[in-house]
């Protein structure tokens, strides 16, 4: 466990002052406000479906958990009346 944070720390360490740099932007860069029009990523239906699927995914495991622990719940009840 402390290799771990260890490693996270010297990670994010030596990553901070990449970050850090203040950059100019590229030459090519083209403010929000100058776009051309068309040129922009509808933001709204992509993130609607990175939330659904991310939802879906977390629906799927809980209901996996849920079907797994009956099935053990039935093999401790099914343990349990043939030792007594």
């Amino acid at each position: 466990m402390r290799l771990r944070i260890l490693v996270m720390s010297i990670f994010l360490l030596g990553a901070s002052p990449a970050f850090a740099q203040s950059s100019q932007p590229p030459p090519d860069f083209v403010p929000v406000e100058n776009a051309p029009p068309g040129e922009q990523i509808p933001a709204m239906p992509l993130l609607g479906a990175a939330y659904g699927f991310i939802w879906v995914g977390v629906l799927a495991y809980v209901w996996s958990l849920a079907r797994r622990l009956s099935q053990v719940e039935a093999e401790i009840t099914a343990l349990e009346s043939r030792k007594g």
